[in-house]
């Protein structure tokens, strides 16, 4: 059996759910000729320019990094047209292709989305899955278009989403299930043996960005609702509430049963268990501004939430 033959590649990603896929790249002994990542941009308590993941996983790996704020410009299209490339693997990288770029690479630009397409196409499909109450996502390999996750398919598998996931826990799924497909797709490609189909015409949504005034909980809501959007916003942006002069982050639940008649946002008991519009949470993890990540009994020892508070259920 021949081997599968040896890719001039371009890599465009920014985050780490990217870096994931270029490492699987360089192990399956392709050429990566230039990565491409968002510019550095300030981050921390500093707020020190930072450079990317990708940018700083292609830099240990001695690749050339291009940090364009753009790819409108004629001369970043022609340098990126230069390198001659095979294909070109894009992974959450931020920002638009346009068609030059979309056409200079021999075999097109392959994109790794964390969705099962056509169903959330768009910015954040893992956390509006999980928003959603989606049991089932996926990674799909498909041939870039000049539409929003519109090009036609090459390979896609699918994973339950459990009871219990998380945005970060359904991230990592995701992102070893993208780097796992990425190889054999391009060498489908290249052999001519894998043959793209069309994205259905039924099912399309969108996964908008997310915004940390979205993540407010509102105790007027089911508790099963309030409780995905904790997974959802779990590590970023965090669901929270307002008690006081402080926003507290909620990092993980329990669906508990609802007490008595007490408006949505009243604390049940003494182990921070909250009413909501259906049912109740229990609260488990929290975190106050400032301060590290705690389980609700260290919270409750140095911040007073007695029985009958009656938390802010909206802004």
């Amino acid at each position: 059996m021949s081997r599968p033959a040896r890719l001039r590649l371009a890599f465009l990603g920014t985050p780490r759910f990217a870096a994931v896929t270029l490492d699987a790249l360089i192990s399956a002994g392709h050429d990566i000729v230039r990565a491409y990542s968002q510019p550095p941009r300030p981050a921390g308590r500093g707020q020190k320019e930072r450079v990317s993941a990708v940018h700083e996983r292609a830099d240990a790996l001695g690749i050339g990094v291009a940090t364009p704020k753009s790819l409108k410009d004629p001369a970043e299209q022609a340098a990126f047209a230069a390198l001659g490339l095979d294909a070109a693997v894009v992974v959450a990288y931020g920002l638009i292709l346009p068609k030059p770029v979309l056409d200079a690479p021999r075999l097109g630009c392959v994109n790794v989305h964390a969705s099962l397409l056509p169903r959330w196409r768009g910015a954040a499909p893992i956390q509006r899955a999980i928003l959603a109450g989606d049991t089932e996502t996926g990674v799909t390999i498909m041939r870039m278009d000049e539409g929003l996750d519109t090009g036609p398919m090459l390979l896609e598998e699918r994973v339950a989403i459990t009871q219990d996931e998380t945005a970060e826990t359904l991230h990592d799924t995701l992102a070893a299930l993208g780097a796992k497909l990425i190889v054999p797709a391009l060498d489908g490609l290249a052999a001519g043996t894998l043959q793209a189909r069309l994205q259905p015409e039924e099912g399309v949504t969108y996964a908008s960005k997310l915004t940390r005034a979205e993540a407010r909980l509102d105790w007027n809501k089911p508790a099963a609702q309030l409780a995905r959007q904790v997974r959802a916003f779990a590590p970023w942006p965090g669901a929270w509430f307002d008690h006081g002069r402080e926003q507290i982050k909620v990092l993980a639940v329990l669906p508990a049963p609802r007490a008595g008649d007490a408006p949505p946002g009243t604390v049940q008991d003494d182990m921070l268990t909250v009413a909501c519009g259906e049912g109740a949470l229990r609260l488990l993890r929290v975190q106050r501004p400032g301060r590290a990540p705690m389980d609700v009994a260290s919270l409750l020892r140095g911040f007073a939430l007695p029985a009958g508070t009656l938390l802010a259920a909206e802004g």
